[in-house]
């Protein structure tokens, strides 16, 4: 007699696909841990944005430095923190980045400019990786089949946390003030580590735990579509965190500080719509294609002139948004082996925060140095150029480069041996 809790037959489309992926164990716990859990991720930026401009007083450029210092710091520990989980578990893991958060997040406030900026690179090092940790574990308790409706729920959990987290961060900043806002994001980081210790969920999906075996060689793993889905993933966040820093930057100047998170919200369910939609549909629209999409309808953003018109103009973006995120996720899930699962996904949360890092300065700079509407330009086409790299790269590489639309084959050669 068929197990209840697993879905059987055919994957459905509609609200039947997202109906089969809830019915898996563990998937609705850790969508709703992994929400909250990454409200105090995507109030970092903001935060420590608005507490370099109105409490230290520097300009955009500097703010943008800081932004970037907890990103930058979590590209280069995100690999390394995932492969401590695939050797050793989640829970040793949690129990070092709580204690970092709870460190730098009680001295940060007091600290000048130069030493926030140390701190938060250091602090990045040792934050949990939540965003690549939620997908390993869908990876891993969710059949290959079955994941593209699961990425796009968590696409769209995701968006959920970024229309709650920078307004949660901006709205305390102001009301409270930053010493105020930044203790509350660090106790958030504290809380969400204490919730998935006690879920403390799979992250294997050949039921072992975690262990010292022998890893592939890279070699074996390290193909030219996931370089190419990497590299979605990151020009991805970097016109959504560019746009992002620019129009926050315009509103901070016309004095509308208080219409960054309407923007952010309706920007948000924008993109849960199009998330929606994505994990619903019967056919897949190849990664690169949505990234290049997702660039272009970033561009109309530059024409704003007031927070309703910023407003409108970012809904195409946001219809796109979430269906290239889940894309990405769905085509790395399916190349990560299970040995090197949190490594993998470990280079994923690399690769979005290397978007977030660049972004951060370089979207300062422009800011600073000619307009948000440049900005906003700029970021965009640095995407949709970027889409036609990862479309090159991610070509013939098969059905295990999920999101590129196109039918079975192995043939491809890893990135290590290619020649060019």
């Amino acid at each position: 007699m068929p197990d209840a809790t697993h879905p059987t037959g055919p994957p459905r489309t509609g609200l039947g696909a997202f109906a089969d992926v809830l019915r898996h164990p563990g998937v609705r716990a850790v969508t709703a841990i992994g929400m909250a859990a990454r409200i105090p991720v995507t109030a970092v930026s903001v935060t420590l944005t608005l507490h370099t401009v109105l409490t230290l007083g520097h300009g955009f450029a500097a703010a943008g430095l800081v932004a970037a210092a907890v990103p930058t710091g979590m590209a280069i520990g995100a690999p390394l923190l995932g492969s401590v989980i695939d050797r050793y578990g989640l829970r040793p893991v949690l129990l070092l980045t709580m204690t970092s958060g709870v460190a730098f997040w009680s001295v940060a406030p007091l600290l000048g400019y130069a030493g926030l900026l140390g701190a938060a690179f250091v602090a990045g090092v040792l934050t949990l990786p939540v965003f690549s940790l939620v997908r390993q574990v869908i990876a891993a308790i969710v059949p290959a089949g079955r994941r593209r409706p699961a990425f796009a729920l968590d696409a769209m959990s995701v968006e959920i946390s970024y229309m709650t987290g920078p307004a949660v961060g901006s709205l305390l900043t102001l009301w409270l003030g930053s010493a105020v806002a930044m203790r509350v994001v660090g106790a958030g980081f504290v809380l969400a580590g204490l919730a998935l210790w006690w879920l403390n969920p799979p992250v294997r999906s050949d039921g072992h735990a975690p262990g010292r075996e022998r890893r592939p060689p890279v070699r074996s793993w390290l193909t030219r579509p996931l370089v190419g889905a990497l590299l979605t993933v990151s020009a991805a966040v970097l016109a959504i965190m560019g746009t992002e820093f620019a129009f926050i930057a315009a509103l901070t100047d016309a004095g509308e500080v208080w219409a960054i998170p309407v923007v952010l919200a309706g920007w948000g369910l924008a993109s849960m719509v199009g998330g929606f939609v994505h994990g619903a549909a019967r056919r897949t629209v190849p990664l690169p294609l949505l990234l290049a999409v997702l660039g272009l309808a970033t561009l109309p953003a530059a024409l704003a002139w007031s927070w309703w018109s910023l407003l409108f103009l970012l809904v195409p973006a946001g219809l796109v948004t979430a269906p290239t995120l889940a894309a990405g996720s769905d085509a790395i899930g399916g190349l990560a082996p299970d040995r090197v699962r949190g490594l993998v996904t470990g280079l994923q949360g690399s690769a979005t925060m290397i978007g977030v890092a660049v972004a951060g300065p370089l979207s300062g700079f422009l800011v600073d140095v000619a307009s948000p509407a440049v900005a906003i330009v700029v970021c965009g086409s640095v995407a949709t150029v970027l889409a036609g790299v990862a479309a090159l790269l991610m070509r013939g590489g098969g059905r295990s480069a999920a999101g590129t639309g196109r039918p079975g084959g192995d043939g491809e050669r890893p990135i290590a041996q290619a020649g060019g």
